[in-house]
């Protein structure tokens, strides 16, 4: 909306050009959208369904009580910023849609004390499917893999058997990442930071991506501005997640957070990147998925001493509190994810 208003104004007022300024729009978005979500949440967190603990988790009885499903409100502030903020696209329009679908499925989930892992998943997967359509908008794509200068220009059909189960994952991963205080919120925002930084700076900048030899998008800064908000709600939320935490997020809140991730490894056309902005949350959450599914399928048990989410193992087995657990989570993926990021782009 901001950047329709800058065409209207320019022309009368010279200022009114830096509504159209993408690094303005980004810097305010964040700003507004974490000031927002740091008042609003406690003054509507009372009407909100109570934690009732989960069964098995360490630390569980520590939640009971707490208003949770609080990801649901910060998803709708995200969409009010959003649709301020951000260049007017449909694109952007109809994935933050599915956003709010991923956010309500989550919040039925926190309320009712626990969907069925079909439901969930088959949400999950229709949900992906979605987004990925609205991304790739029935187009061929191009496609860029790590360790290689070879760009692949792929069909939309195989873009979806390629980009689905990808999103899917990113649900799941962050959603398994969420059961200590701050855990799944920091190490979010650091990946969609970080993915902000890459669609704006490599992919959505023609002279950049053509020095690193990665394919341009025309729209991925767009995303960048969507990041940085989505960035400032979580800091927002954040504020009140930190140990020990007055309100939880739940479902409501992971599930939208990590299909936003999936959206920003979409719009980068790298299916792979995945591992290299988001390490930590997919060895703590996704390893937990894999260990079940080779169980399930297989009947093959492999890291039977560890826990997973492997927060559960740090805190049970290596005696680590939540505070720790936060703090050296969080060291590791950044110096992780700082490292494997410029191997990525660097490394063709």
């Amino acid at each position: 909306m901001l950047t329709y208003l800058a065409d209207l104004l320019t022309p009368i007022w010279g200022p009114a050009r830096l509504l159209s300024s993408f690094v303005i729009l980004a810097t305010v978005g964040s700003l507004v959208s974490a000031l927002a979500t740091l008042f609003l949440l406690p003054k509507l967190w009372a009407r909100l369904p109570r934690d009732r603990g989960r069964a098995h988790a360490v630390g569980a009885a520590d939640s009971v009580g707490k208003p949770v499903g609080v990801g649901l409100i910060m998803i709708l502030i995200l969409l009010a910023v959003v649709a301020l903020f951000s260049p007017i696209d449909p694109h952007i329009y109809f994935a933050m849609g599915a956003v709010l679908l991923a956010s309500g499925v989550g919040f039925i989930d926190d309320r009712t004390g626990g969907l069925s892992e079909l439901t969930l998943g088959l949400t999950d997967l229709l949900v992906a499917l979605f987004v990925c359509v609205v991304l790739l908008w029935g187009q061929d794509t191009r496609l860029w893999l790590p360790f290689t200068p070879m760009v692949f220009d792929i069909p939309f059909w195989l873009g979806l058997l390629i980009y689905t189960p990808v999103v899917w994952l990113c649900i799941n991963a962050v959603n398994c990442n969420d059961g200590v205080d701050g855990v799944s919120g920091s190490l979010s925002a650091v990946t969609i930071a970080a993915l902000g930084f890459i669609l704006y700076m490599v992919v959505g900048d023609a002279g950049n991506a053509k020095y690193l030899l990665i394919p341009f998008r025309e729209d991925a800064a767009n995303w960048a501005i969507v990041a940085a908000i989505f960035c400032g709600v979580i800091v927002g939320y954040l504020w009140h997640n930190a140990p020990p935490s007055a309100a939880l997020m739940g479902d409501a809140g992971s599930r939208p957070i990590g299909l936003f991730v999936g959206i920003c490894i979409v719009v980068s056309g790298n299916p792979a990147m995945i591992f290299f902005v988001a390490p930590l949350l997919l060895f703590n959450g996704a390893t937990g998925l894999a260990k079940v599914a080779l169980i399930r399928v297989f009947g093959l048990r492999i890291l039977s001493s560890i826990r997973f989410p492997f927060h559960d193992h740090a805190r049970k087995n290596l005696n680590w509190s939540n505070s720790q657990v936060l703090l050296r989570f969080l060291l590791i993926h950044l110096a992780s994810l700082w490292f494997l990021v410029i191997i990525l782009l660097k490394v063709r």
